[in-house]
């Protein structure tokens, strides 16, 4: 690019933007805007920098053309600057509407572009054709996140692979890799893009095989219902190559949407895992019933009871002695992975730990009622049984909760209610 530059001239200016367009892959308009900018600059070296100088080159004849901006200014302005400034009297004779504050475009005479523009425009013409490029990089990839691409690999670091995606390099770090998962140069696969970044370099390109949409992605291209909009993913966790949950749902009844993703004989859920080194899908029904959703969850696991605790995203989870160790999974990766699905924490417990548990908070709750309330044992028990278990909610409590408690009129339960309010209030 540079010998052309020191060419340039009218027609030549117009080649020399095709060919480096070509060769660079970018419009040539963008190289014909770099090159206004260099001989831009290339002017105001020659004719002074304080100058307000622009430069136009004819799209279709090559021509170029320098102005210089004048500000219009009133007759008598003090501190008035023949090479910035132009009097309203002076520019009236250019153009008879012009008012003080417009600007005034003069040419000015052309400059000797095979010594100056070798100089001085050239380095700025290949710094924007550069940055061109670097926006090109990142324009092409910005609104392909989330999309699946086929990656070669370039380069095998310690820390991550160096990919190729249609022409351009991509990064996928060791958390992005499949665990056990090795590559040699040369070698494709296929990556989710995870993110794009513009840095001064030019673009950056994330790559992974983790992510929890890559999974959806492979779907969405062996499943029809899937990418066509009729079934919908609500949740997805992984444990990356080795197990994933992922939760659907659809609006139509005439589609069986589990079938859909599992495919004749297993064929697309197979196609996925195999992309994914075996990893193990479990594809579950979803649920607005968080209890219901949860139960799906931790399948293969039978479930006695699950209580859901909204305000502090907890649930718990009681099984049978011999199910404890299927809704736990090795090495707690199947409550793990039900957990991120339902965004909440899940306790899993038998029904002997949870009788247990229960029995504790039980007596310990008569207990406090007995000490703190001054309430005889038989009272103190059934406000435990009633599930009341701390002093703050009996004083939350509304009246009727409990008088709903048999054998507790409305006098009894106003007088526990008092005594428990006034108990908070001593110790607060």
């Amino acid at each position: 690019m540079a010998s052309n530059l020191t060419i340039m001239g009218n027609k030549e200016i117009l080649l020399v933007a095709e060919n480096i367009a070509h060769e660079k892959g970018i419009e040539p308009q963008e190289v014909i805007e770099a090159m206004e900018e260099g001989i831009k600059l290339a002017a105001k070296k020659k004719y002074g920098h304080h100058l307000d100088i622009d430069c136009k080159i004819d799209r279709k004849s090559g021509q170029i053309k320098l102005f210089n901006k004048l500000q219009v200014v009133a007759n008598d302005t003090e501190d008035f600057d023949i090479r910035t400034h132009i009097d309203l009297k002076h520019a009236k004779k250019e153009n008879s509407e012009v008012e003080i504050g417009d600007i005034i475009v003069q040419e000015l005479p052309p400059i000797d572009l095979n010594r100056v523009v070798a100089q001085v425009a050239r380095n700025e013409i290949i710094r924007k054709v550069k940055e061109a490029e670097k926006n090109k990089e990142f324009n092409l990839f910005k609104d392909r996140i989330g999309d699946i691409v086929s990656a070669s690999v370039k380069k095998v670091g310690l820390k991550n692979i160096v990919m190729e995606v249609d022409g351009y390099e991509a990064v996928i770090h060791e958390s992005g890799l499949i665990n056990r998962e090795t590559f040699r140069v040369g070698d494709r696969m296929r990556c989710y893009i995870e993110d794009v970044r513009q840095e001064s370099f030019g673009a950056q390109i994330f790559l992974s095989r983790t992510h929890p949409q890559f999974l959806v992605k492979l779907f969405e291209q062996e499943v029809p219902e899937l990418y066509e909009g009729n079934i919908e993913v609500k949740a997805v966790a992984r444990d990356p190559g080795s197990r994933a949950k992922i939760a659907i749902y659809s609006r139509r009844d005439d589609i069986d949407i589990i079938g859909s993703f599992i495919g004749i004989r297993g064929s697309r859920v197979q196609s996925v895992s195999s992309e994914l080194r075996g990893e193990k899908i479990d594809i579950i029904k979803y649920s607005p019933n968080i209890a219901e959703l949860v139960i799906s969850s931790l399948t293969p696991a039978k479930i006695s009871k699950v209580v859901v605790d909204e305000e502090n995203k907890l649930i718990e989870v009681v099984v049978p002695e011999d199910q404890l160790s299927l809704a736990i999974g090795r090495g707690g990766q199947n409550v793990k992975l039900a957990s991120k699905l339902v965004n909440h924490k899940i306790d899993v417990m038998t029904e002997d730990q949870e009788s247990a548990r229960r029995s504790t908070e039980f007596n310990q709750a008569s207990k406090l009622f007995i000490e703190t309330l001054d309430v005889e044992d038989m009272i103190a028990n059934l406000l435990a049984s009633e599930g009341f278990l701390t002093i703050e909610s009996l004083a939350q409590a509304e009246v009727s909760e409990i008088t709903s408690i048999e054998g507790f009129d409305e006098e009894i339960a106003k007088e526990i209610k008092r005594r428990a309010e006034e108990y908070l209030q001593k110790t607060s």
